[in-house]
């Protein structure tokens, strides 16, 4: 039976608080300066969804995935108890962990429908997963935040979706990896985490520095992106903002990678080795949103790139280290420029950004000290800003095992971060797709103004239409 949104219900079950399974230390910890970062500050969710036991293994047919992950997450917060604190904001500004030990909140919910009547969440219809988003406060009564929410629905098809809602303030994308890793890694049976947790956020403390962060490819500060003129602005400002997953095969990514191969000078030693993926696609999805929103050509068009600092510190971070490693690498042009230039020229100027500037360890540190500057914020709400983060690689798919076999899909849970920007992620294809897997191809996670949504998708499907000799 097809989903249909008037008859889906999601019933919740009272919360309970998962507390590591051995006595832990009662301590305050304190966070680095990219987990002190204000754009660090926000709850994000995650979730995973598995296939009933028939599809996978008979052994799992009498196990209740609650209580699978209950245990398994009692085990895990006697490595990682900091999780199982709260989130508290000093006098100085800064948020540090309260090691109380009070727990995790975790919510069992029943679904009155099978996942295989959404598709397992694999189709475009992105707004569904809103039903099945973390609802409890993300901070208690006296304004401190939980580091950590699970959440575990129950399908009639034995089938089960696992929400992860985590501050972004404790640990980023590959942090969140490792620690749901020793979970699945407990819930399994073995006795310890294959990769024991550290701490040590003081690695990534900054020096307070009186000069702003300038990025040598943009025209503005990084951390003076709110004195972007408005003329960027969307011209009719709304609350009606549409989330849509586009779904591009690897062989229209190979094909557009081919025509800016044609277009490129193969006289330059790096333009022979090709463009990956992320270049290619940032590039072309940062001009669409652009397009689709009718930025002002006299406005400038930002994209901000979320970057890994963890290959290119000067002393590397230790094994087991799950707190914040990302900095932001910014590209800026004017709208007119993003508009009427080759593909190819942004492109370039993506990769010149990442390779020769962000892929530093002097810029690493440089962006860290920046952190330890009186906060500012973005301007965000000028639609010129555009957040991209590459999220392919972090093995959400393929780690996550809780007995259950591998999950078959993963997503963020829509929310309205930054307004009408958002974050915007490219995603790994499910493993119900495994021909667009094979092929690289990818999703790509978007949120803009629902009147401009169809715009943006009408020049995603255009992709397929790329011939290799075209010009962009």
């Amino acid at each position: 039976m097809a989903y249909e949104n008037a008859t889906l219900t999601v019933a919740n079950r009272e919360v309970i608080f998962i507390k590591p399974s051995k006595p832990t230390p009662r301590t305050i910890l304190s966070l680095s300066s990219i987990d002190n970062d204000p754009e660090n500050n926000i709850f994000m969710q995650t979730l995973y969804v598995y296939q009933s036991p028939n599809y996978n293994s008979p052994n799992t047919t009498k196990l209740d995935p609650a209580k699978v992950i209950k245990e398994a997450l009692s085990k895990a917060l006697t490595y990682y108890y900091p999780l199982a604190g709260k989130l508290v904001k000093h006098a100085d500004g800064k948020l540090r962990i309260n090691c109380n030990t009070e727990g995790v909140p975790f919510i069992e919910a029943i679904c009155n429908c099978n996942l295989s009547s959404l598709r397992y969440l694999d189709g475009n219809d992105v707004e569904i997963a809103k039903h099945f988003g973390i609802d409890f406060p993300s901070q208690d009564e006296f304004g401190n935040q939980y580091p950590l929410v699970f959440k575990v629905i129950k399908f009639l098809c034995g089938g089960f979706i696992f929400v992860v809602g985590c501050s972004h303030a404790v640990c980023d994308g590959t942090g969140l990896s490792q620690f749901l890793r020793a979970v699945a890694e407990l819930a399994s049976g073995k006795a310890e985490p294959s990769v024991k947790p550290v701490w040590e956020r003081e690695r990534l403390v900054g020096t307070f520095t009186s000069q702003p962060l300038r990025n040598p490819e943009s025209y503005i500060s990084t951390y003076h992106v709110h004195e972007l003129p408005d003329v960027g602005l969307f011209l009719t400002p709304t609350t009606d903002y549409s989330h849509e997953c586009c779904k591009v095969d690897g062989e229209s990514i190979t094909r557009l990678k081919m025509s800016l191969m044609k277009e490129s000078d193969h006289g330059e030693s790096t333009e022979k080795k090709g463009y990956t993926t992320f270049e290619t696609l940032a590039a072309y999805i940062w001009r669409s949103r652009a397009r689709a929103l009718k930025l002002s050509y006299y406005g400038e068009a930002m994209l901000t790139i979320i970057v890994g600092a963890r290959p290119h510190l000067k002393d590397p971070l230790p094994l087991g280290y799950y707190g914040n490693t990302t900095v932001e690498a910014c590209v800026t042009l004017t709208v007119k420029e993003l508009n009427e230039r080759p593909l190819l020229e942004v492109v370039k100027l993506i990769r010149k950004t990442l390779k020769e500037v962000a892929f530093s360890s002097d810029y690493m540190r440089h962006s860290i000290n920046s952190m330890e500057m009186k906060p500012m914020k973005f301007n965000y709400e000028s639609g010129a800003i555009l957040t991209l983060t590459d999220a392919r690689h972090l093995g959400m798919l393929e780690k996550v095992d809780f007995g259950w076999k591998q999950p078959v899909n993963t997503m963020p849970v829509p929310c309205d971060m930054f307004g009408i920007s958002g974050v915007w992620s490219i995603m790994a294809p499910s493993n119900l797709d495994p021909s667009m897997r094979a092929s690289g191809g990818a999703k790509v996670y978007v949120c803009l103004p629902s009147a401009t949504m169809p715009k943006f998708k009408e020049d995603m499907k255009a992709l397929t239409r790329i011939q290799k000799r075209s010009s962009l």
